[in-house]
């Protein structure tokens, strides 16, 4: 099992993300691992027609919702234009405010790409075109702002900005990946740059390619917090008090990386991406107060590559859509020792879905089809429970969130709530309302 057990700190400040409501606050959830801590939930999806809620349309992107206190906040994008903060009633879908920022341009695969970040006071956007805000619930006006390329020396990459920003520490953390800073940590209140790291990886590689989704991941090595960063040539980690560069791996190449590193346990971590990557298995080592770093084992691109999605660690194995521009394998179960246990091949595919998981399921949303299914994970084989028909069009790549019972997804022009809950019951509000 990964080991968070120093980030609990971290998630708390989150304002009790494990608590009833189970909020999925940022990218990849309560503590940035694709897992909820909801229990209680259907185990048939409704019989295959699971209830929908509501419907919202949205412009086309691939910016996934976060959730927090009953609220879905999403990063729209408007006419090539402007970026838009958008949040919505969970239980409705009815639009509560909205603000809206100037960013004009226009990029391949239009839209917005990241995840918002919230806390009990404020959301943190990252736009496409490096606009970062920090955005009041209660006047819904931007308090600070910064951008990524201009502030940081970095260019704009060529398929957009995707950071999604990580809450940690007071802070709010990205990495803009420039000639000025790798890694920057924030003051959430004010936007005061409390550190920010040297230089990360060969800037020209880094940034010009960077990925949709790469972004700041948490973890634990030699009992220090660290922010783990993977860039298109190397793999690294800063500790997360000041940002020192502690250990750096640089032995795979990723034109494009998108997903980001995966903590195993206590000193090991999986990378893995498209584009001929492959993936690895790293060990972090520390002596005294010095860090290393050593590869367990490489994976060649033709044995397992996630392209833009975050595997899950359950039950030591891993679970992830081995799917890339040159390859497809559907959903694929690894042992930590890098053994494949099983693949789905083309039935199902799942493409370049996202995939989730609570209460002991994966929720695993095909971006081909927009079919979510729904699965027992086991390293026997790969074990449908349910399916259902949900989103359509191309390119349904967005991340998901789960808060509630509730199960928030997109694709390129709506954005639509299930219920995933086993019963019908209604639950009160456990968090505190917008003021």
């Amino acid at each position: 099992m990964t080991n968070r057990r120093s980030w609990g700190v971290a998630a708390a400040l989150l304002g009790a993300c494990a608590s009833a409501w189970a909020d999925w606050p940022q990218f990849l959830g309560p503590t940035r691992d694709g897992k909820s801590p909801q229990t209680g939930l259907d185990r048939t999806l409704g019989g295959g027609q699971p209830k929908v809620l509501w419907t919202v349309q949205l412009g086309e992107g691939y910016g996934g919702p976060a959730i927090r206190d009953g609220k879905v906040f999403v990063l729209d994008r408007q006419l090539d234009a402007r970026d838009v903060l958008r949040c919505l009633d969970l239980k409705t879908g009815t639009e509560q405010w909205r603000t809206a920022y100037e960013a004009p341009g226009e990029l391949a695969h239009d839209g917005s790409r990241s995840t918002p970040a919230v806390d009990e006071r404020f959301v943190f956007t990252v736009g496409p075109f490096g606009h970062f805000h920090c955005i009041s619930r209660a006047t819904r006006r931007s308090v600070w702002s910064k951008h990524l390329l201009k502030d940081f020396g970095a260019e704009l990459p060529k398929w957009g900005v995707g950071q999604s920003p990580l809450l940690s520490k007071g802070w709010v953390v990205v990495c803009p990946l420039g000639a000025k800073a790798g890694v920057i940590a924030c003051d959430r209140a004010t936007g005061k740059i409390v550190w920010q790291s040297a230089p990360v990886g060969h800037r020209k590689h880094s940034s010009a390619f960077f990925g949709w989704y790469a972004s700041v991941m948490p973890g634990t090595f030699g009992g220090v917090e660290q922010f783990l960063v993977i860039t298109n040539d190397r793999a690294c980690g800063l500790r997360a008090s000041d940002g020192k560069l502690l250990w750096s791996y640089t032995g795979r190449y990723c034109k494009i990386q998108i997903p980001g590193p995966t903590q195993i346990d206590k000193d090991r971590l999986f990378i893995t991406g498209g584009y001929l990557s492959g993936s690895a298995m790293l060990r972090v080592t520390r002596r005294g107060e010095e860090f290393g770093v050593e590869e367990v084992y490489k994976l060649g691109p033709r044995v397992c590559g996630s392209q833009t999605h975050q595997p899950l660690l359950i039950d030591g194995h891993l679970y992830l859509n081995s799917n890339s521009n040159e390859r497809s394998d559907g959903m694929m179960c690894l042992t930590l020792d890098g053994k494949v246990k099983w693949t789905t091949g083309r039935s199902p595919n799942f493409q370049r879905g996202n995939l989730i998981y609570a209460d002991g399921l994966i929720y695993n949303l095909d971006g081909r089809t927009g079919i979510l299914h729904l699965i027992q994970p086991s390293p026997d084989g790969y074990k449908e429970l349910a399916q259902a028909k949900l989103l359509g069009g191309k390119e349904i790549w967005a991340p998901m969130a789960i808060s509630d019972g509730m199960l928030v997804l997109r694709d390129q022009s709506q954005m639509k709530c299930i219920r995933v809950r086993a019963d019908s019951q209604e639950t009160q509000p456990g968090g505190a309302e917008d003021k």
